[in-house]
């Protein structure tokens, strides 16, 4: 009705063949599994199994908490993309070398994209999630809080990168060549073992996307998450001291592996000043995703997905036509190679050098092959 506001999805249950134009027109239509009527079924959304209300309740838990994991992996990953570019930009411009290598950037990719969603994308849902209002039609995909955070561990990361790129030699007294020399060493390893801990570090930041302080609460409920951290941490390590030419990576000493995992270590630290500064600091227009899409460009994105539809249908036809074609000679060369085996003086010669020797196979489904249709016409 004109008194909802429009920024809000309307939720309908029914069960009825009289709900179903208000289970069609909502926005998200439950019907009744088991009381329902199969008109109502057919225009709702989702469909109750068990006729149950709690069962809308773990619904909307499940659907907000699908949508904070989508924002945690964003959160993330958007903040390892800006620093690995504007560092690998930065240091080819200034050394005419990337500081991050092939194999090591592929290491990098894999934390940031396979690692990271297994690990923020299996967290469970918990009670506290249904005390947030619900999200608007409206509401932008990167809040102004996660474009804080992002923001903020992008500033930290990039200035401790950039240190070791400029001044490391210096602090950590080396005197062998730089980054770029094309033999592992101690400089660029620093610099790579530098910056993968501060993203090991930063996954845990990026468990919380609203502002909360703490990043630990029910760390363990996620054992996904746990094995991830853990197993990226050992990987890490064992890469740096072995990896070798490979990774472009040589060995650290003690106290050079402890400034590593203190930089890493200080993103939660980090984290917690990022916390404390209010998201009003970001003004609302670099919010991204809130605009609506107009009827036009729904209707235009509609068009487009028919298209690609149908072109992967019809694809999709065509390999499986070649596919039944393939089967199909296949089967008929078995079956003329069984009949000519099995008759007299078959095993003087080769099946397929004599077509005189072929039997003909019977049935309405024989078709000649492609070989036999010169000799067939003759």
């Amino acid at each position: 009705s004109s008194g909802i506001n429009a920024e809000y999805g309307v939720a309908v249950t029914g069960d009825g063949t009289n709900d179903a134009p208000a289970l069609k027109a909502a926005d998200v239509g439950f019907a009744m599994g088991i009381a329902g009527t199969d008109v109502a079924k057919n225009a709702s959304d989702i469909m109750l199994t068990d006729d149950n209300f709690t069962s809308i309740v773990k619904a909307c838990m499940w659907g907000r908490n699908v949508y904070d994991s989508i924002s945690k992996f964003l959160q993330f990953q958007l903040t390892v993309n800006v620093v690995a570019v504007m560092l690998c930009f930065i240091g080819s411009c200034a050394h005419g070398d990337s500081p991050l290598r092939a194999v090591p950037m592929l290491w990098v990719n894999l934390i940031m994209d396979t690692f990271a969603s297994l690990a923020l994308a299996t967290e469970p849902p918990t009670p506290e999630l249904l005390n947030r209002r619900p999200y608007g039609r409206t509401k932008p995909l990167i809040s102004r809080t996660m474009l804080k955070n992002i923001i903020g561990h992008t500033v930290y990361q990039l200035t401790i990168m950039l240190v070791i790129l400029f001044y490391g030699t210096t602090i950590f007294d080396l005197s062998e060549a730089n980054y770029d020399s094309k033999q592992p060493t101690v400089h660029g390893t620093i610099l790579f073992n530098s910056f993968v801990w501060m993203q090991v570090f930063n996954e845990i930041n990026s468990r919380k996307c609203h502002g909360e302080r703490n990043v630990f609460k029910g760390f363990f409920n996620n054992y996904i998450f746990v094995v991830v951290i853990l197993g990226t941490a050992a990987a890490q390590a064992l890469i740096v001291e072995f990896g070798g030419q490979a990774f472009s990576c040589t060995g650290l000493n003690w106290w050079q592996w402890l400034v590593c995992l203190g930089i890493g270590a200080g993103e939660l630290v980090w984290g917690q000043v990022v916390a404390t500064i209010p998201k009003s600091v970001i003004p609302n227009g670099m919010r991204m995703g809130t605009q609506p899409f107009t009827q036009e460009e729904a209707n235009q994105a509609r068009m487009l997905w028919m298209r690609s539809l149908k072109r992967v249908q019809h694809q999709i036809r065509v390999a499986n036509a070649f596919k039944r074609a393939g089967y199909e000679r296949h089967r008929r060369l078995s079956l003329l190679a069984e009949a000519s085996s099995n008759q007299p003086g078959g095993q003087d010669g080769h099946w397929w050098t004599k077509k005189t020797d072929l039997v003909e196979m019977k049935g309405p489904a024989h078709q000649p092959l492609l070989e036999e249709e010169a000799d067939t016409n003759v």
